[in-house]
């Protein structure tokens, strides 16, 4: 007993630190640092990034497909890491940054967006620029890949691969099949174990297959469902169409709120709002965890830059896009009440009010009725499941790098097995212990992309310059000390 009282307490003072103010101020500093070095690219060059992404998914033909028998198309590589990004953050987590931050939470969400698009560029552009094949023809890489062959700090990469792993059990599996089998028992009634015995044997099948078998089903299930609830939270927002600029004008000025009850809500202020927007920001998109590296490395790309595009657009979709469609949906459907939070907040009487994914469901309960709720659960059920599949293949991937191929198998079956156990068990303390193994990986990660900066803006570098798009990056040459202008 006093063990597990120790663990906790231990577990409760790095989760402060790893999602404190002092690690949210490293990421939102490395992230500036790789805007600066690439010219503020995710922001300047904007319609580049769009061009070479969601533009090319819709007229080139390329994007679709893959002459690499080692490698996913980039559209599959896409899907299967916004499978893993796009899931309860979008639906529970925007709702719980809302009712504990107030709705500045939201301008500081955006804030840790634009910042965390360039950290994500340039993770993943390492991922390529690193990655290798082994001797199946299949490429092998992530960010411990870049750890080993960039930084030569093959300790450092065990560790963010053995956090991965034990992330992809806890995090990636058992908190998101959680909410599954809760959402459904209490929208339709299904229990706890038919839930967990269902989603086994489906995520069972599907990870047995490999990687081809789960790019094949994200790539068709992430554009549905996305698109499907991107309709359905403008629909809730254009039936209280007239709330709207109360509550965008809100999000701004409670993100500016220095002190609680003055230009604010009483128990509301700038501190809270940023660290609950940054805080969730991150934890949604996971620009700097390093994650989504292993599944973009395997892209049928020939330009590291050009992944590190698509990393850009996946965080523009998952955070910029859908998370502020849903805060929007909350805010102007008048479920939220910012008076009644903010002076419940740090008390029993918080804990009785609707949060998460339960303040979503009521905000399209206010448009629909219970087909929204249900509607709700549907989301959560499908977004949930398809971020299973994307964390499967990370954490594989970890024991792989690890312990080699005949991990494989072993760690397949332990992710199917802790499919049952996370759907039926009380999961408070797995999700908090995995919330902090989630954030530890951003700490090799965050290191070894200090030391590799370099590489990104030259690469950077010759991208735009191979492109054409030379015009504001500074580039300080040898011969004479001239500063060139390029991005």
């Amino acid at each position: 007993m006093w063990l597990s009282d120790f663990l906790l307490r231990l577990n409760a003072r790095v989760g402060d630190f790893v999602w404190g103010p002092i690690m949210i101020g490293v990421f939102l500093a490395e992230g500036m640092w790789f805007q600066v070095k690439t010219a503020f690219l995710p922001v300047w060059k904007w319609k580049l990034w769009m061009r070479k992404t969601i533009l090319a998914a819709f007229f080139e033909k390329g994007v679709h497909e893959s002459n690499d028998k080692g490698a996913l198309s980039q559209f599959q590589s896409v899907c299967t890491a916004l499978a893993a990004t796009i899931g309860t953050g979008n639906i529970a987590g925007v709702a719980t940054a809302i009712t504990a931050g107030g709705p500045g939470a939201v301008f500081w969400m955006w804030i840790s967006a634009v910042i965390g698009m360039a950290t994500t560029y340039a993770e993943n552009l390492l991922g390529i620029k690193y990655r290798y094949k082994d001797r199946e023809g299949h490429y092998v890489g992530g960010a411990m890949v870049y750890m080993e062959r960039g930084c030569k700090m093959k300790w450092m990469a065990v560790i963010f691969a053995f956090l991965c792993m034990l992330s992809s059990l806890g995090m990636g599996n058992m908190t998101q099949v959680n909410s599954v089998s809760h959402a459904l028992e209490s929208a339709f009634s299904v229990s706890l174990p038919v839930t967990g015995i269902v989603m086994a044997v489906i995520i069972g099948v599907l990870v047995l297959g490999g990687i081809g078998r789960i790019a094949k089903v994200t790539e068709k299930l992430i554009p549905i469902m996305g698109f499907a609830f991107i309709v359905g939270t403008v629909m809730v927002i254009g039936v209280h169409f007239r709330a709207i600029p109360a509550a965008v004008a809100s999000i701004f000025r409670e993100a500016f709120s220095f002190r609680a009850g003055v230009s604010g809500v009483a128990g509301y202020g700038i501190a809270t709002a940023m660290r609950m927007g940054i805080a969730r920001g991150i934890f949604t998109n996971e620009a700097g965890l390093g994650t989504s590296v292993m599944v973009n490395s395997v892209s049928d790309v020939k330009e590291p830059a050009e992944q590190g595009m698509w990393a850009i657009f996946t965080v523009f979709v998952d955070t910029i896009v859908m998370c502020t469609l849903a805060a929007l949906a909350i805010l102007v459907s008048g479920v939220y009440d910012p008076a009644v939070y903010g002076a419940a907040l740090g008390t029993e009487a918080f804990t009785q009010l609707p949060d998460g994914a339960a303040l979503t469901a009521q905000a399209f309960a206010s448009a629909f009725g219970k087909q929204g709720a249900n509607f709700v659960a549907i989301s959560i059920a499908v977004f949930a499941f398809a971020t299973l599949l994307a964390w499967s293949y990370y954490g594989e991937k970890s024991a792989e790098y690890i312990w080699g191929k005949k991990a494989i198998p072993v760690f397949k079956l332990l992710f199917i097995a802790a499919t049952y156990i996370g759907s039926v068990m009380k999961l408070t303390v797995v999700w908090e212990i995995s919330d902090t193994f989630n954030g530890l990986l951003a700490i090799p990660n965050l290191v070894a992309l200090a030391i590799l900066a370099p590489e990104v803006a030259a690469e950077t570098r010759r991208y735009m310059s191979k492109k054409g798009e030379i015009s504001k990056m500074t580039k300080t040459g040898k011969a004479g000390g001239k500063k060139q202008q390029i991005n």
